[in-house]
């Protein structure tokens, strides 16, 4: 009985195999290329909105206050009279942002 599985296996149409495949790639697409894609955009979102004063943290774990905006950079006030330029592309999140997430994670 073992033995026949794989014939029976076999004899299945190809049409199956590919409506498989087809439906392994909607939910490839749903459950990764799809909220990395809207990761980014809220990413880029987040880059083009920093303005002045705003209280922001780099991918390194920086925290900062934005002083000044350019096209690519930042300058930010990490202490008194200690400023530091970055690429945009380096800061990674809002600081109230950061403390969102931290009271979500506790009440959960």
């Amino acid at each position: 009985m073992l033995l026949n599985l794989p014939l029976q296996a076999s004899n299945q149409s190809p049409v199956s195999f590919w409506i498989m495949m087809g439906l392994l790639m909607v939910v490839f697409y749903f459950f990764m290329i799809r909220p990395q894609q809207k990761k980014a955009k809220d990413a880029r979102k987040f880059r083009e909105s920093i303005q002045k004063g705003t209280k922001v943290v780099t991918i390194g774990g920086l925290h900062g206050r934005v002083v000044e905006v350019s096209d690519k950079t930042v300058l930010l006030e990490v202490d008194t009279n200690v400023k530091l330029r970055f690429e945009k592309s380096a800061l990674a999140m809002d600081n109230t942002m950061q403390l969102t997430e931290e009271v979500a994670k506790a009440s959960s």
